[in-house]
């Protein structure tokens, strides 16, 4: 398979790297890192002059997000939220901007029994949730919030972030700066691949910014699933194999540490985030499975691939998250109380 995760690997360099290249291409981005945070204030003060409309969604709301661009962990986060909302018998439903057929179903399989809309529209996908029996509504939301105010609000930070500059788009990974964290409800600090210690420094940084909770999480494997059977496997099944982590993720990286912290040794192959796989690809995997132990998907890749698997060869593992708290989740948990309706 063709490698096509060089996007990926070419902004991980822009913001993370220290080397001189990498520092002399920020500083000619500051310009348009300048123009994107003046934009930003703009933006915000037609919201705060009431020149732009803020709507309340008809049902109780928890809004999550995050300062940075790419994968911060924010979808795990939701699916724990939706999952634990669900198992306090408050009909949850989950809203996603946009109306990607493969988000949706993903996190349909993540958060069983619980309804998944992607819409453009937000207040037309709450409506719909509400219509179809749900009682609270988790979403994808902005930090800040603008055209829709959740009733609680829970940035996500990536861990992993701590080793990137602290520099506004294009020039860093910050849509919004730290400040911000002051207008949420709880931050949850997700960590994948970056050890506990950073994650608890990113954490008392943050906590300069912010009274609300903070808390850390761990995302890793919880297991593994057969992708057509869906027969459940542990994690510990890599322990010493020859695996292909094959990832279509924004964060390919992150994915490829956790298959790694298995046990596994690891093959990648990886392409572009929010592509669809290409004949190829499928047939690259294919023939990846009959030389490797095993190949491993994510669970977002494994909807794209599921129907299109040749059956003579043998499935790919599904690696199924989880997410753990590491650190103060009871107070992030206490933050999720809703009201029994929108007043």
């Amino acid at each position: 398979m063709a490698r096509r995760g060089s996007t990926h690997r070419v902004v991980r360099w822009l913001w993370t790297s220290r080397r001189l290249d990498a520092r002399l291409a920020r500083i000619a981005l500051l310009p348009a890192a300048g123009f994107w945070r003046a934009a930003s204030a703009v933006r915000d003060g037609a919201y705060a002059r009431g020149w732009l409309r803020q709507d309340t969604l008809p049902l109780p709301s928890i809004g999550v997000g995050n300062l940075t661009v790419g994968a911060s962990g924010k979808g795990p986060v939701m699916v724990w939220i939706a999952r634990h909302l669900h198992a306090q018998g408050r009909q949850p439903g989950l809203l996603l901007r946009g109306n990607s057929p493969w988000r949706v179903a993903a996190f349909e399989h993540a958060a069983p029994g619980v309804p998944v809309r992607g819409a453009r529209d937000a207040m037309q996908g709450a409506v719909q949730l509400a219509n179809g029996g749900a009682r609270a509504i988790v979403m994808e939301s902005r930090i800040p919030v603008l055209d829709i105010r959740p009733d609680r609000v829970i940035a996500v930070v990536g861990a992993e972030t701590s080793a990137a500059v602290r520099w506004s788009l294009p020039a860093g990974p910050w849509r919004e700066r730290w400040s911000r964290l002051g207008d949420v409800d709880a931050v949850v600090v997700a960590r994948k691949r970056a050890p506990l210690d950073a994650a608890l420094a990113l954490a008392a940084r943050l906590r300069e910014h912010t009274s609300a909770p903070i808390a850390v999480a761990h995302l890793g494997v919880r297991h593994l699933e057969g992708l057509v059977s869906r027969t459940e496997h542990p994690a510990s099944l890599l322990r010493g194999r020859r695996v292909v982590a094959a990832s279509g993720s924004a964060d390919p990286g992150a994915f490829i540490s956790q298959i790694k912290a298995t046990g596994a040794a690891v093959q990648v192959a990886q392409w572009e985030a929010d592509d669809d796989m290409r004949d190829h690809d499928v047939a690259w995997l294919a023939h990846a499975a009959r030389r490797a132990d095993h190949v491993v998907v994510s669970e977002a890749d494994a909807v794209k691939l599921r129907d299109r698997w040749p059956a003579r060869v043998a499935e790919p593992l599904v690696a199924v998250l989880d997410l753990t708290w590491e650190r103060d989740g009871d107070a992030v948990i206490s933050a999720l109380d809703l009201p029994d309706s929108v007043a």
